[in-house]
């Protein structure tokens, strides 16, 4: 074992390069994905911040027990090292985020599904890229080496790593939040971007919020039938498609009189659709809003999607095969009802799993390739749902380069300032792509 000199008397050495090592190697382990992540745009800066606050957690045991720093890092070290490697190649599969919604599919699915999805992504590269990253660990390890602090300067330095790493965001997050709960929500959700909260915050978020959703399951299974329930056209081959958008808004729509022309595709189909112009969300949040579009419930009768049919259930009871096709994210707590609406179809495609709404990586035209699948099943009678991101906020993330089209100030309001101009037109853009995705799935 390496042996250190006692700093001359009134003066105290720090082995900072150590300190360095330890924290470098343990940052590895999430700091390499999300690095990947913001390099690749589909998100931001604030994972990799959160990364690698998260990870100065590990260097306390290395400071409280120096004499077997290797050691431990060691075993700590494996452990972050296995719990990052599905994020790792998650990223390298998907080009996205690991996230609960991504453990949700993971368990919704069959060995067969398991089976046929491997056979399909399984290539050496994602081998050889998992052996660089265990060795880019293992170079890492070597260098790290035990710092000798006094005993009272270790335990403030280890005080200040625990504030710095879990502490502080969860007194923020107390001080910022009306309840614990919340709280509580808040904290996991800023330190499961590191290993192994990621697997850890994943799997306690998933099991929640599908405890949740079997319970609302459950209270729909009791709910009895429509009574006399009559269609003029039973036994019929049909297809019905219902696409819910979100957040556009009509007056910003060429075929609502708008000057741009955000929607060039729909606009040459208007001889073929019927066009309503006095219709208003009855709710303005989104959970809440379909809570009473897909169930008897209404603005004088908000509760009733508890105890009458919801929309899917009618489609079925009617002899209509049902399919929930969603470019939203899964399970997490604001779409844990939505999600109980999916399970009631038949077959679900969920295409959304990221950790973070915003990416550049997600758009509506994924729901396109399943839908033309769906179409092609031959089940005579077919009811489809069809739920998009839409010009959900933030608006630039709604469409790719090639939609960036309204760049200027031509069609925009005077009163718009300089300032508000980019998400102006980042709003008309996420308009012309909806058009597409929407016109897209007409023409299929």
């Amino acid at each position: 074992m390496a042996t250190t000199k006692s700093a001359p008397a009134g003066r105290i050495g720090i082995d900072w390069a150590g300190l360095g090592w330890m924290f470098l190697f343990f940052w590895y382990f999430s700091g390499v994905t999300q690095t990947l992540i913001a390099l690749s745009g589909v998100a931001g800066l604030q994972g990799l911040r959160q990364a690698s606050m998260a990870s100065a957690l590990w260097l306390i045991p290395l400071l409280l027990f120096p004499a077997r720093t290797r050691l431990l890092a060691g075993v700590i070290g494996t452990i972050l090292w296995l719990c990052s490697l599905s994020g790792f190649g998650y990223f390298l599969v998907y080009g996205q985020e690991f996230s609960q919604s991504v453990i949700f599919i993971m368990f919704e699915s069959n060995v067969s599904e398991a089976t046929e999805y491997l056979g399909h992504y399984f290539s050496w590269s994602i081998v050889f890229a998992a052996v660089a990253y265990g060795l880019g660990g293992w170079l890492l390890w070597r260098k790290v080496r035990p710092v000798y602090l006094p005993r009272q300067m270790t335990l403030v330095a280890c005080l200040l790593l625990l504030g710095l790493s879990m502490g502080y965001e969860a007194v923020r997050q107390y001080i910022k939040r009306d309840d614990l709960q919340r709280a509580v929500d808040e904290f996991e959700e800023n330190i499961e971007v590191a290993s192994p909260w990621q697997l850890a915050v994943g799997y306690h978020q998933y099991r929640r919020q599908l405890g949740n959703m079997e319970n609302l399951l459950a209270s729909q299974e009791q709910i009895p039938p429509l009574k006399n329930l009559v269609d003029a056209h039973a036994g019929q081959p049909s297809t019905l498609v219902l696409v819910i958008g979100e957040s556009t808004n009509r007056q910003r729509l060429s075929l609502y009189g708008y000057s741009r022309p955000t929607t060039p595709n729909l606009d040459k189909l208007r001889g073929e659709l019927q066009v309503f112009d006095n219709v208003v969300t009855p709710r303005p949040y989104t959970i809440e809003a379909l809570q009473q579009v897909l169930t008897f419930a209404d603005q004088e009768h908000p509760n009733l999607y508890l105890s009458t049919p919801s929309l899917v259930s009618v489609m079925k009871q009617a002899g209509y095969k049902t399919y929930w096709i969603t470019n939203q994210q899964t399970m997490t707590k604001r779409n844990t009802m939505l999600t109980t609406f999916s399970k009631q179809a038949d077959e679900q495609f969920y295409l959304n799993n990221n950790r973070d709404q915003n990416t550049t990586s997600q758009y509506d035209g994924d729901v396109l390739d399943p839908f033309a699948k769906v179409l092609a099943d031959d089940a005579p009678r077919k009811f489809v749902v069809v739920h998009l991101l839409g010009t959900h906020m933030r608006y630039h993330y709604r469409y790719p380069d090639e939609f960036d089209h309204f760049t200027d100030r031509s069609g925009v309001p005077a009163s718009v300032t300089d300032d508000q101009l980019p998400t102006y037109n980042s709003y008309d853009n996420a308009v012309l792509y909806n058009d597409y995705v929407v016109s897209s799935l007409i023409e299929r």
